[in-house]
């Protein structure tokens, strides 16, 4: 297909069933050998699912000539903009039932052209999905149902500039569809860094962050992109404004509030004021092996609780850290690193060790000032890290079911809420499999407060019946989510697999002024339905 790859200067394809680049994923020896851990997967991978297979029919719109150069109906571009990359969207394309493929894409190259499209689209009935990279792992840029006469994908790749920097201030004004690389290429020259860095990284963009209120790589303090927002501009229906540049203002409810994590369901974030930082110059990791998870999480949350603030503060159980090549002796194992852009960092790991060691672990401390390569078990989890999507979709070619999910809650639920999923989700495996399942843990970003536990779950499936078990699996996670109090998502987004958790979650006055929200600025209601509301 004519995707092609968001590394500058590359032409690498991207898969459009699949996560990430199709070059990247496991052939078929490697699918069978990792079918071989899990008994009762298939013994032959099924075939990578071609375009050509799909029903894909003629476009039931079309727009007006003034707007026909900003859309296309190609086969393989609607495929490619059909689903995100969850399990459950990669099996459904696997199965050749990619669900409603939209009827066009549409590549606006500025805030006017998205303007344009949504009063068109607003007038013929046609729902408009802004789908960011196509990243989402909930469900967040498809269409479920029939009630448009026709679905839209916006795609806002073609808005990737950083427009502006401010200096003084250390901020930059960037287009929302600027992928992660292209973004960062673009202020690598100036010394700053905007220093946020999902898994998604590759494929995700500025907007799609913003509109999820993504979580990025670093564990503690600023870890979700909310923080370096400083103003947005937002595309409605009813109209297009952008908020004050300001430090900080206690002037009423911020309005960048109502649009960070509205996925696209109240307007189109198309840029963006966005606090910068200098790239860091000093760095140091190492890893911790404790023979206890209780004991590690006793030492992350001292970690956490101290003003240490390391980058990197991952903890593995002792699943995750041999899935991940970080230990096969059954140890749980902690990531740790720290990094700086004025200051060398050794000290703080130092003391982070310390407060470790008085909890079980065991670790060396660092001679001097390096990279995560320097340290086995933490650049065996890196690595283990950027290619464990690609292992997913490999698991999925041979029939396994993976779920993965992620939360967050208070340290006094944080160790009762793992032993409940690890119980009642893999009884739930079980049950729906008539296999074991593998349910492992890791904490993957933590507070003064509270932690981020994300799990996954994996079991050979039934074939033919992989989405229905993963809806099973979900369904028992959610429920245990919601009776520990911890939320239904942490940084993954609410999309429309997380709905029935986050309707339950939040307070019932705030649903009625988001419904009122939605009616008054989208009145049509063809933004992203489904998301967030009915």
């Amino acid at each position: 297909m004519p995707e092609t790859a968001t590394d500058p200067g590359t032409s690498r394809i991207r898969s459009w069933w699949g996560w990430g680049y199709a070059d990247a994923h496991p052939d078929d020896a490697e699918c069978a050998a990792l079918g071989a851990l899990l008994p009762g997967t298939l013994a032959r991978p099924l075939p990578i699912p071609r375009v050509a297979d799909l029903p894909i029919g003629r476009p039931r719109v079309m727009p007006p000539p003034a707007l026909a150069h900003l859309v296309t109906d190609d086969p393989a571009v609607r495929a490619a903009h059909a689903m995100g990359k969850a399990y459950r969207d990669v099996i459904r394309a696997l199965r050749g039932r990619p669900g409603r493929i939209p009827d066009l894409v549409a590549r606006p190259a500025d805030g006017q052209g998205v303007a344009d499209l949504l009063d068109w689209a607003g007038e013929n009935g046609v729902a408009v999905i802004p789908f960011g990279g196509g990243s989402s792992v909930v469900g967040g840029v498809e269409y479920r149902g029939d009630a448009h006469r026709a679905v839209l994908s916006l795609d806002l790749t073609s808005m990737d500039r950083v427009l502006e920097i401010d200096a003084d201030s250390r901020a930059a004004r960037i287009q929302a569809g600027a992928l992660g690389p292209v973004l960062e290429a673009q202020l690598r020259p100036h010394g700053l860094t905007l220093r946020h860095f999902p898994q998604s990284f590759e494929f995700s963009t500025l907007g799609g962050w913003l509109a999820t209120r993504a979580g990025g790589h670093y564990a503690t303090v600023h870890t979700h992109i909310d923080d370096f927002v400083q103003s947005l501009r937002v595309v409605t229906p009813a109209g297009a404004g952008m908020s004050w540049r300001l430090p900080a203002s206690g002037a009423g409810p911020s309005p960048d509030r109502l649009f960070l994590g509205s996925e696209g369901a109240l307007g189109v974030i198309t840029e963006a004021w966005m606090r910068l930082q200098e790239r860091p110059r000093h760095k140091a990791s190492t890893s911790v092996a404790f023979a206890d998870f209780d004991q590690a999480l006793d030492a992350v949350r001292a970690i956490a609780q101290s003003d240490l603030a390391p980058a990197n503060c991952r903890l593995l159980d002792a699943g995750e850290a041999a899935l991940s090549g970080a230990s096969y002796d059954g140890s749980v194992v902690l990531v740790l690193g720290f990094e700086s852009a004025t200051a060398p960092v050794d000290g703080r790991l130092a003391t982070a060790l310390d407060l470790a060691r008085a909890h079980g672990g065991r670790g060396e401390v660092p001679t001097a000032d390096r990279d995560a390569s320097a340290d086995t078990a933490v650049s065996a989890w890196r690595s283990a890290f950027l290619r464990m999507p690609y292992l997913r979709d490999g698991l999925a070619r041979v029939g396994a079911v993976v779920e993965t999910f992620e939360t967050a809650a208070t340290w006094d639920k944080v160790p009762a809420l793992i032993d409940a999923v690890r119980t009642e989700v893999g009884a739930a495996a079980l049950k729906a499999t008539g296999h074991a399942a593998t349910v492992n843990c890791r904490l993957t970003h933590v507070y003064p407060d509270g932690a981020a536990p994300y799990f996954t779950v994996a079991v050979a499936g039934r074939p033919g019946a992989e989405v229905e078990i993963w809806d099973d699996i979900k369904a028992v996670a959610n429920d245990v989510l919601h009776r520990h109090r911890a939320t239904v998502t942490h940084h993954h987004a609410v999309g429309r697999d997380h709905r029935p958790g986050y309707d339950r979650q939040r307070p019932e006055p705030f649903a009625l002024a988001l419904r009122a929200a939605k009616d008054a600025l989208d009145p049509h209601r063809i933004l992203n339905p489904g998301v967030l509301l009915d």
